[in-house]
């Protein structure tokens, strides 16, 4: 099958045999669309979405109107706020395409079925949810324990992790993100971000060139939040 000009069965045959056997279970492929959103907040929540291709960020607005930004999905990332094995529930959040690309979606109907007739299945499932959850709890440990700062500086340590290129002087961030973009990560006003990057910039922690960030010493961020090294797998933004 073709989509958005990737051979999807092609790429399917490149997963491991874990991510074959959830892929195996029905599903409907659909394509990404740019500024589209998978679901929003409210809708029914009885699909998960698989990548093979793009990038998805996971957001919400708050009641006083600001956006936050939870998570950026991308190849090999599952989407969906699903409630296996009780009643119907809906999404707290939105999914918003922010580059094309091909999903599967999977029908939560289908999920449960194949995850009571397949033991191996669900340990593989069982997995992917932990480690999502012990992501989650990482970065409410980073903002609880250290605040503004935690915020902000683990949230810099998870975009090298996931879209780090390393350079001669530091690792750069290879994701054009504005000061708003990335103020909608931590939760914070653009105001206090700009204030907070620019003693970065001012202390030769970071510079920024083309709407990208450069990490000069990492090690820095990651003394002032005690970074506990969580494998790479934990600390990324997806």
């Amino acid at each position: 099958m073709k989509k958005g000009g990737i051979l999807v069965n092609e790429k399917i045959d490149d997963y491991s045999a874990d991510l074959k056997g959830l892929l195996s279970i029905a599903h409907s492929e659909i394509e990404l669309k740019k500024d589209t959103y998978l679901f929003q907040e409210g809708d029914k929540a009885d699909d998960i979405y698989f990548i093979h291709s793009g990038k998805v960020r996971i957001g919400k607005l708050t009641p006083d109107g600001r956006e936050l930004t939870f998570r950026i999905c991308s190849e090999e990332d599952f989407i969906g706020e699903i409630t296996l094995f009780c009643a119907p529930s809906t999404y707290t959040v939105h999914a918003k395409v922010l580059e094309d690309g091909v999903c599967a979606k999977i029908k939560k109907e289908d999920l449960e079925e194949n995850l009571l007739l397949n033991p191996g299945l669900n340990i593989e499932f069982m997995k992917r949810m932990g480690i999502h959850h012990h992501k989650s709890q990482s970065k409410f440990r980073d903002l609880l324990l250290h605040g503004k700062k935690g915020a902000l500086y683990s949230t810099l340590i998870r975009m090298t992790n996931s879209f780090g290129v390393n350079k001669e002087d530091g690792i750069l961030i290879d994701l054009s993100l504005t000061n708003q973009e990335l103020a909608n990560f931590c939760g914070m006003s653009r105001e206090v971000v700009n204030r907070m990057l620019g003693a970065l910039k001012k202390d030769g922690i970071i510079s920024v060139s083309d709407g990208k960030i450069l990490i000069h010493d990492l090690q820095f961020l990651k003394k002032e939040i005690h970074c506990e090294n969580c494998p790479i797998e934990i600390c990324n933004i997806d």
